[in-house]
């Protein structure tokens, strides 16, 4: 047991306090939690209140760093968690923010694999293939991958990916058009058909017409 005798603003980044007991340091936290535990100089303070005060400290600022790192974009649960972790955070706080963060909604994975699939949809089409790959990789579960994954129509994606990229061969021959425009389509992890097929619709549609009689048969 120890008698706050002090409690004085800490330094570095975040708003924290250092608490004293009895004229010396014994330990730090964060400035809103010191105000909702109503600490007070003169306060007389029990050892398992220190050690409640240090798990809750450590609960929020797991709290904090996770809300910091969803600002940014949505994250599935595996990440967030292996984020958390690295961060230095101890299992049960990760574990009891994770759920904080789910029953808030903020931490929903059939949710982060919709955005991740519309957002790739948006701004840089692939496969479904891919798209699983990239879905597996953030640790989401397989039933909502394919839940998720199934509504892509490869045909259609390709076809929009191509017709970015084909605004800059606008002047090479066919070779080199089906070439390029075929890697391209590759690396989002598109197949061979599929390549095949929107790389000959993009050709015609830019005005070419047919692919030249001695390259038909190739």
């Amino acid at each position: 047991m120890g008698r706050i005798t002090a409690i004085r603003d800490g330094r570095g980044r975040g708003r924290r306090v250092n608490v004293f007991l009895d004229g010396k340091f014994a330990f730090s936290l964060e400035a809103e939690l010191a105000v909702k535990e109503s600490l007070q100089v003169g306060q007389e303070l029990f050892t398992s209140q220190i050690g409640a005060l240090a798990r809750f400290d450590h609960f929020h600022r797991c709290l904090n760093a996770a809300a910091h790192y969803l600002g940014y974009r949505p994250r599935s649960e595996s990440e967030l968690r292996e984020r958390l972790h690295r961060r230095g955070f101890d299992g049960d706080s990760v574990e009891a923010v994770i759920a904080r963060l789910k029953e808030q909604g903020l931490v929903d994975d059939m949710a982060f694999a919709q955005f991740w699939r519309d957002n790739r949809e948006s701004f840089s089409p692939r496969s479904q293939w891919l798209t699983r790959l990239e879905l597996r990789q953030k640790g989401v579960a397989g039933d909502i991958i394919d839940q998720v994954v199934d509504a892509i129509d490869d045909d259609d994606s390709a076809y929009r990916a191509a017709r970015n990229k084909a605004r800059s061969l606008l002047q090479c021959d066919y070779q080199t058009f089906r070439h390029r425009l075929g890697d391209y389509l590759k690396r989002r992890g598109f197949s061979y058909g599929v390549i095949n097929h929107v790389v000959e619709r993009m050709w015609q549609e830019q005005g070419n017409g047919s692919r030249p009689l001695n390259q038909q048969n190739e």
